[in-house]
């Protein structure tokens, strides 16, 4: 299973970013359902969970809000950082984290 991205693309009026990866598999996630998977340590609860994936089916039964994406910012050559309407922007999502929770995508 491929972690390197071939596309990344941000949908604002559909609220998903799909993720293309090597393995010509695609990857495609609710606003919401990224949001509530932030890897940082303010969302997690402190350093002591960090790297602990949310359970992947959460990210896919996500409730809908009315929550947008500002801005998206690749993170190096291993991540992507999302910048969401609520003001949050600490969380950094790496590749094997994304593709992780791609099974349980939208």
């Amino acid at each position: 299973m491929s972690t390197q991205p071939t596309g990344i693309k941000a949908d604002r009026t559909a609220r998903t970013i799909a993720i293309t990866w090597q393995d010509a598999q695609t990857s495609t996630f609710s606003f919401d359902g990224l949001r509530l998977a932030c890897p940082c340590v303010e969302c997690k609860g402190g350093h002591a969970h960090m790297g602990k994936i949310t359970a992947p089916e959460r990210v896919r039964d996500a409730p809908a809000t009315d929550l947008g994406l500002d801005a998206l910012q690749s993170v190096g050559a291993y991540a992507i950082q999302p910048q969401w309407s609520d003001g949050h922007n600490t969380g950094i999502y790496s590749f094997t984290l994304l593709r992780a929770l791609s099974g349980f995508a939208a």
